[in-house]
C-alpha cells in the first residue's frame, strides 16, 4: 500500500491558497500546516459553541463534548486512558509545570538525567532543578554523528536516578532513539521516563501505550492541528507527583498538570487531527480500533517520507561544502535534515525563498547540541524538514534549488 498523496493535499487548504503557489514547504519541523477538519472544527466552536464549557445549555453542553472528544480519540489512537492526556499552551510550558511537580516529588539526593541531544523545551526545564539541590547528570551525545548510546546511559543509572528525559528524535541531529529500550533500561533501574516526542509525532502517531514511557510529549501545531501542547501522563507517575492545579481538580488527572484554564475553543479543534487520521485510515482501507488504524496510518506515512528522504540525504552525505547532521538512511530518521555550512544556516535559508523553497535557517532552540558537535550556533544551520504531504516533486525542486545555493 502508498500513500495516496493527492488525497493527502486535498485536505490540506494550504495547499489550495494563492498566495502559497509557487512554494514548496520544508521547515514542517517548525509548524505543519493544518489539515481541513481541524479548520472547520475552530470556526464552529467560534461560531456556535464559544461559552463557557460544561453548563446545562445547548452550547454549552456541545463545547465541553467536543473539548470530552479530543482527548477521548487522540487517547485511543495514543493507546492510552482518556484521563492520562492532557492539554497545554505548549511543550515548553507543559514540561516547566511538569518539572515544578517533580521538584516538589523529589528528596535529597535524588538525580535526574537529561540530554544535550535536546530541543531545549525537554532540556532546560529540568536542568533548573540543580539549583535545588539535585543532581542533573548528561546523557552525551557522541560530537562526530550527534547520536545518543544507550551504553552511556546505562553508565549514569542507578538508585538515586528519579526520571530520565530524552528525545524521540532531535529537532536537528533527526535520529530515531529507540524508546522502547531506553524506557527499558531506565524502568529496571527504578526510574521513570519522560519522551519529548515533538520531533516524531508528525511523522505518525506513535503508540506511546506500547512504547511504554511515564510522560510523552508532543506540540499538535506541528501535527496538523492547533496551537496547543499534548503531553500523556501515565497514571502511576500522575497519581505520585503533586497537583499543579486549583486544588479541587486535584483528583482529576487530566486537569492535575494544567494550572491554568485550557483555551477551550484549541482543545476542541484537536479532535480535527483524529478527523483527519481516521479519514486516512478509511481511504487507504486501514481497519480495526483506534489504535490499531492510527499504527496503520504512521506506517503508511512513514513509508513515503522515508522513499522521499533517501534522495535528499544521497544528495547532502557526499557533498563537501556541507555536513549533513545525524544519519544518513532514511530509515534511521525523521525527514528533519539540518546540514552546517560554511555561511550562516540564515543566509542559506533566504537564498532558497527565492527559489520558491521555505526552509528555515537558525539554532532552532537547539543550541546544546550544535554546541556538543562543534557548530556555532550563532552561524546555525540551514534546516530542511518535510512530513507525508510533501511531493516527489518538491523534492525535485529543492534539490534543483540547492544546486543553485550550495
Amino acid at each position: 500500500m502508498t500513500l495516496d498523496v493527492e488525497f493527502v493535499r486535498s485536505q490540506f487548504p494550504a495547499f489550495a491558497e494563492p498566495s502559497l503557489q509557487g512554494q514548496a514547504f520544508f521547515e514542517n519541523a517548525g509548524g505543519s500546516y493544518t489539515c481541513a477538519p481541524v479548520i472547520a472544527r475552530l470556526e464552529r466552536y467560534y461560531r456556535q459553541r464559544k461559552v463557557q464549557p460544561y453548563a446545562p445549555y445547548e452550547a454549552s453542553r456541545l463545547a465541553g463534548e467536543e473539548m470530552d472528544e479530543a482527548r477521548a480519540r487522540l487517547a485511543a489512537m495514543l493507546g492510552v486512558a482518556n484521563d492520562e492526556v492532557s492539554f497545554g499552551p505548549s511543550t515548553t510550558a507543559n514540561t516547566y509545570v511538569l518539572a515544578q511537580a517533580v521538584r516538589k516529588w523529589m528528596e535529597p539526593g535524588d538525580a535526574i538525567i537529561v540530554t544535550n541531544q535536546d530541543h531545549e523545551a525537554n532540556s532546560g526545564p529540568w536542568r533548573r532543578l540543580a539549583d535545588e539541590g539535585f543532581e542533573v547528570r548528561e546523557w552525551k551525545v557522541d560530537p562526530d554523528t550527534g547520536m545518543l548510546d544507550p551504553e552511556d546511559l546505562e553508565a549514569l543509572l542507578d538508585e538515586r536516578v528519579r526520571l530520565v528525559c530524552f528525545p524521540h528524535c532531535s529537532n536537528v541531529v533527526g535520529a530515531i532513539n529507540p524508546v522502547v529500550a531506553i524506557t527499558a533500561l531506565a524502568h529496571a533501574a527504578g526510574a521513570f521516563v519522560c519522551v519529548d516526542g515533538v520531533s516524531y509525532a508528525p511523522h505518525g502517531l506513535p503508540d506511546v501505550g506500547g512504547m511504554g514511557p511515564d510522560i510523552y510529549l508532543f506540540s499538535a501545531y506541528k501535527t496538523y492541528g492547533p496551537h496547543q501542547g499534548i503531553m500523556v501522563i501515565r497514571r502511576e507517575l500522575g497519581n505520585l507527583l503533586p497537583n499543579q492545579a486549583h486544588y479541587f481538580n486535584a483528583d482529576t488527572l487530566y486537569k492535575r498538570f494544567t494550572p491554568a484554564g485550557p483555551d477551550h475553543a484549541q482543545v476542541a479543534a484537536s479532535a480535527g487531527m483524529a478527523d483527519y487520521f481516521d479519514d486516512l485510515a478509511t481511504h487507504h482501507g486501514i481497519t480495526g480500533e483506534a489504535s490499531a488504524r492510527a499504527v496503520g496510518v504512521h506506517d503508511l506515512m512513514r513509508a513515503h517520507e522515508v522513499t522521499l528522504l533517501q534522495p535528499l540525504l544521497d544528495y547532502l552525505k557526499d557533498r563537501n561544502s556541507v555536513r549533513l547532521l545525524g544519519p544518513d538512511r532514511a530509515e534511521d530518521r525523521a525527514p528533519t535534515v539540518a546540514v552546517a555550512l560554511n555561511r550562516p544556516g540564515e543566509e542559506a535559508a533566504t537564498e532558497l525563498a527565492k527559489h520558491g523553497i521555505m526552509a528555515g535557517g537558525g539554532d532552532f532552540y537547539a543550541v546544546r547540541p550544535l554546541t556538543a558537535m562543534g557548530i556555532d550556533p550563532a552561524q546555525g544551520v540551514l534546516r530542511l524538514s518535510f512530513v507525508h504531504y510533501t511531493s516527489r516533486d518538491e523534492i525535485d525542486e529543492l534539490l534543483t534549488a540547492l544546486d543553485d545555493i550550495l
